[in-house]
């Protein structure tokens, strides 16, 4: 079982930078990748960024050379942040959190992050 807790997010200006960060705890060890999934109104749930690992990155197009996903690991928890600069208003959803550890799927509590002026 690995436990998910986020911080981060909130509103920010078009072009501006945000960073959300993901505290897992728990089976930690088991997890294969994790990384960040965002939904917007009215939209299906899309696959930000994620980490594997071996360190592998894998990113969604639409942000490419905008975000950066990186983990940062101790005995307790592993902490996946999300550094996403040059913001624009499509960017605008609720980021969730996941580990995928042992054929099993564990997701935080979910982020809003509002891109406007």
């Amino acid at each position: 079982q690995v436990q998910l807790v986020e911080s981060g997010g909130g509103l920010v200006q078009p072009g501006g930078s945000l960073r959300l960060s993901c505290a897992a705890s728990g089976s930690i060890s088991s997890i294969d990748h994790m990384g960040w999934y965002r939904q917007a109104p009215g939209k299906q749930r899309e696959l930000v960024a994620r980490i594997i690992s071996e360190g592998t990155t894998n990113y969604a197009d639409t942000v490419k050379g905008r975000f950066t996903i990186a983990i940062a690991r101790d005995n307790a928890k592993d902490t996946v942040a999300l550094q996403m600069n040059s913001l624009k208003p499509e960017d605008t959803a609720v980021y969730s959190c996941y580990a995928y550890a042992r054929a099993r799927w564990s997701w935080g509590q979910g982020i809003q992050v509002t891109v406007s002026s």
